[in-house]
């Protein structure tokens, strides 16, 4: 009964220690990257085979910190990303160009996932598009 007693008195005394700290998060002015692009869609639309392939995503810092793109993903092997590894700083704009091999035929729908600093997190942008066969 005492072990019981004394345990709840330190775990009293913990929690009111833990909810006296000041709760103050906007104090600092934290500076983060935004990633805005002018479209997350790019349509191929219907391309013939063997057609250019490259399609560009432009992009623009709006934050108030150095954007810095550490990775880019694609969904498959037939879409091939290429991207600056340098930092883009606030109010710049950059590029990502995306190169589709459009052997393949058919209707295809891919995703390219941009990994950044940027606030939000990961940014999914899409291309799709129809390829048909040459006459």
């Amino acid at each position: 009964m005492k072990r019981t007693l004394n345990i709840s008195i330190l775990l009293i005394f913990a929690l009111s220690f833990f909810n006296a700290a000041p709760t103050e998060f906007d104090k600092y002015d934290v500076k983060v990257a935004i990633l805005k692009f002018k479209t997350e869609v790019i349509n191929y639309g219907t391309i013939t085979q063997n057609a250019e392939g490259k399609r560009i995503f432009t992009f623009t810092n709006t934050g108030d910190a150095p954007l810095l793109i550490t990775k880019v993903k694609t969904s498959c092997g037939c879409t091939v990303p290429s991207y600056s590894k340098a930092p883009i700083q606030p109010g710049d704009q950059g590029e990502l160009e995306i190169k589709y091999n459009t052997k393949r035929l058919g209707a295809f729908t891919k995703t390219v996932t941009v990994i950044s600093n940027a606030k939000g997190g990961n940014k999914i942008l899409k291309i799709k598009g129809n390829i048909v066969a040459s006459k």
